[in-house]
């Protein structure tokens, strides 16, 4: 097998190759942090920390870089109405942020520049691109020379023709063409600025990014990945900007995923649609997010709705729920997991880890991967209701669930939690209460535990209980 990447450049799937074998350099463009995460937001960070997972899996030593945009007009607007600092206001929603995506078992990126830290780097490539002829600067601003770069809208698959009457661009006296865009903005009285060789001014959006990519990944990088929104005009001014000033290819491979709809509307400000993630969280787990995220392929638009993440939920359970029961099933066997699992189980295993893969490896199709992971939900059950199934046949179930779940993480990893002294003696009074064929008792003491967020569940091996 060989992982195949739809590359948006080529429009074409396409045999991923790093240019240093076994790693890969990926940037993926952040967040702007003078919000909260919205669930629109929570898509490409789900996504491509999958795509990171799977590199990993397959022997990559994968450098994932995930920029902070901590200074622009909406952090300026943000700190006006909160009556403080831009630079407060980047510290709460930037805490904000890693608390949301650890709420999605999202790892952390290897890195994270900021562009209030990049100050330096990002007014050096201004300045290189002014050298070069494709920046110029008017009243303290700068601005990119699209028409010198010939394969402006090349990602994009737009023309300048096109462009002069199908983009939105700010009418501005100051540019040559209505398509240039800005490099370097001069500061207005009392904005935060930083000093510039044209004057006290910040960064335009842009640049920011070509800045640290070419700085922490260099030249040319392997994956550069976004939402599909990104792709015009951000990602194609990235390209524009780079392209010029080293001559090589700003990134091999370029991903996009597809747009989240709210009931089949597309989410917008405008239309006041949005969910927020910190609010999703508090009524689903990580899993059923990530499921709802993954059972769809990422180039496809996705529908959120009520119904659609009821649906996940029941999903994400009925998969938690196998591999907590094949767990529980090993732990009780006192024999351990030693020996060989039987050569049936072996060879199911066998061909639901290799269709897992195969899927996994055709640009990333989760939702098919997804389904090899419940062909393993079906093998783990019946396999539970087998007397005669071994303990090693357990072992090797949860060692190929491990295998598909450190990719797509779809139930925590995680110690499990201590049940606390009040659970614990209304399970054992509900133990006692079964004993005793005292049935509305125990179902009394069902109900007290599940007002208090634990589930009781009556399998063969025994009772056991989970937090909803």
């Amino acid at each position: 097998m060989a992982l195949q990447i739809y590359n948006t450049m080529s429009r074409s799937k396409e045999l991923f190759a790093p240019q240093e074998p076994g790693k890969v350099k990926m940037y993926v463009c952040g967040p702007t942090v003078y919000g909260y995460m919205h669930i629109g937001n929570a898509r490409p960070i789900i996504v491509f920390d999958m795509v990171r997972n799977y590199l990993e899996h397959i022997g990559n030593e994968v450098q994932y870089i995930t920029n902070f945009t901590d200074v622009d007009d909406k952090l300026i607007r943000k700190a006006e109405e909160m009556n403080t600092t831009v630079a407060e206001v980047a510290e709460i929603f930037i805490a904000a942020y890693r608390e949301d995506i650890a709420g999605l078992g999202v790892k952390p990126a290897t890195m994270n520049p900021r562009v209030t830290q990049s100050m330096d780097l990002i007014i050096e490539f201004i300045k290189e691109l002014e050298e070069k002829g494709y920046a110029y600067e008017n009243g303290g601003d700068v601005y990119y020379r699209t028409a010198k770069f010939a394969d402006y809208g090349k990602l994009s698959r737009q023309n300048l023709e096109e462009l002069h009457f199908g983009i939105r661009v700010e009418v501005d006296s100051r540019k040559e063409k209505p398509e240039d865009f800005v490099l370097w903005k001069a500061a207005k009285p009392g904005e935060v600025h930083w000093h510039s060789p044209w004057g006290e001014g910040r960064p335009g959006w842009h640049i920011e990014c070509s800045a640290m990519a070419r700085e922490f990944l260099g030249d040319t990088i392997d994956i550069h990945g976004g939402g599909q929104d990104l792709q015009f005009p951000h990602h194609e001014c990235e390209c524009a900007q780079t392209e010029a000033l080293t001559g090589k290819p700003l990134s091999n491979y370029w991903m996009h995923n597809g747009f989240i709809n709210i009931g089949d509307e597309k989410m917008s400000k405008s239309l006041g649609n949005g969910h927020l993630v910190k609010d999703i969280r508090e009524r689903f787990k990580a899993g059923t997010i990530r499921y709802f995220m993954l059972s769809t392929h990422y180039r496809n638009p996705l529908n959120f709705t009520e119904e659609s993440m009821l649906s996940a939920e029941k999903s994400a359970e009925r998969i938690a729920l196998a591999e907590s029961n094949v767990k529980h099933r090993l732990e009780l066997d006192s024999a351990g997991a030693e020996g060989e699992a039987s050569g049936q189980i072996t060879g199911h295993l066998s061909a639901i880890i290799n269709n897992f893969h195969a899927k996994m490896q055709d640009d990333f199709n989760t939702p098919d991967a997804i389904t090899a992971v419940f062909d393993w939900v079906s093998l783990a059950n019946n396999t539970l209701a087998n007397t005669d199934a071994l303990s090693a046949d357990f072992a090797a179930l949860l060692k190929v669930f491990a295998e598909m779940n450190a990719v797509l993480r779809l139930t925590p990893e995680r110690d499990e939690e201590a049940a606390g002294e009040e659970v614990e003696r209304l399970i054992a009074e509900r133990a006692e209460a079964r004993k005793n064929k005292n049935w509305s008792r125990s179902d009394e003491i069902r109900d007290e535990l599940n007002a208090m967020g634990i589930l009781l569940e009556d399998t063969p091996q025994g009772m056991r209980w989970r937090r909803k």
